[in-house]
């Protein structure tokens, strides 16, 4: 039935008004039953000396020491949702940011009375106003590709060097966690997949970009010897990518030790002694990749420092000449 005129709305302000009261009813009750429990106080009839004596002793003991709220959490593990706090005020800043950008924009616009200019191009302007580096990178940008180097197999160097790139990434994460030392080693590790959160993402993403940085280093080797870009003018090039290679692999070695666990151990063992095995520098090789004539903690402690300090400081230099002479010399025909 449809009540028409004041009763129709008389019923339907009554209708709202229930639901309105409803809700309200609902919500109390809800945060009546999720509410925390208060601490009653509970008073003995009779209490012993003991416990008079125990009371007593509580209630003079000194306070506890401040303790620093954040470091504390994190050392003791006592709150496990760390991460909340953080995304609130993430979300906060976020929301916080768009709210002042705005602001900016709209008073921008009515205080200059002029067309709104984005922000990249305004750094873009700032820069080119002080330094004057359109004419040299649009130079640098702007050369031509030929159509033959398009086909896939050209972009292998391209796709070793953004490999690289993902490797320095997740190494630089990883060594924020990892401890070098044959106690903390592989603890550090299980720490990591266990732990840290994405902390197993991220080393199965170092792992198996180091394993495709290897293969696509070897298969643009082969391109470039197929296709004849190592010869002149290219030697230069053609040598500095064979350092690469060899430095590629050098990373690899340096790296499998550092889990410190039976397979990296014995692997890095034997690979040492074939090292060890050349006529005439073998001993001196084994002796400087070791730091002594058995695998211990200083091996592990120098191939550290190899593999995050010397090794990504030499490839860069390597990397930085290889690309210079591309650059020069162009890329060469295929035959």
């Amino acid at each position: 039935m449809v009540l028409l005129g004041p009763e129709g709305g008389r019923m339907r302000s009554f209708r709202r008004l229930a639901v309105a009261l409803l809700t309200f009813a609902v919500v109390m009750v809800i945060a009546f039953v999720t509410r925390a429990p208060r601490a009653e106080a509970t008073t003995a009839s009779a209490a012993s000396p003991v416990e008079v004596l125990k009371a007593s002793a509580l209630a003079e003991a000194p306070p506890p020491p401040a303790q620093d709220t954040c470091q504390h959490c994190h050392l003791s593990g006592e709150i496990t949702a760390l991460f909340y706090p953080f995304g609130r005020w993430m979300v906060f800043a976020v929301f916080g940011a768009i709210f002042g950008y705005g602001t900016w924009r709209m008073t921008s616009n009515w205080t200059t009375r002029a067309p709104w200019k984005p922000l990249l191009l305004r750094a873009v302007d700032w820069t080119e106003e002080r330094f004057h580096l359109k004419e040299p990178l649009g130079k640098a940008l702007s050369k031509p590709v030929p159509m033959f180097a398009t086909a896939w197999y050209y972009c292998l160097g391209g796709i070793s060097f953004a490999l690289f790139a993902v490797l320095g990434i997740t190494g630089i994460m990883l060594a924020f966690y990892y401890q070098p030392t044959p106690e903390g080693a592989y603890a550090s590790i299980l720490y990591i997949e266990n732990e840290v959160l994405f902390g197993s993402a991220i080393r199965a993403i170092h792992h198996w970009s180091a394993n495709g940085m290897v293969v696509v280093v070897v298969a643009h080797m082969l391109r470039v010897f197929i296709t004849g870009a190592f010869k002149p003018p290219r030697e230069l090039n053609w040598m500095s990518g064979v350092f690469l290679l060899v430095i590629t692999l050098a990373f690899g070695l340096t790296g499998y030790l550092l889990p410190w666990d039976q397979t990296a151990f014995w692997a890095s063992t034997v690979a040492t002694e074939i090292a060890g095995a050349e006529p005439g520098i073998g001993n001196l090789a084994l002796v400087f990749l070791r730091g002594g004539w058995e695998v211990t903690a200083v091996t592990l402690s120098r191939f550290f420092a190899l593999h995050v300090l010397v090794l990504p400081a030499v490839i860069i230099l390597f990397l930085v000449a290889h690309f210079f002479m591309i650059r020069r010399q162009g890329i060469a025909r295929p035959l």
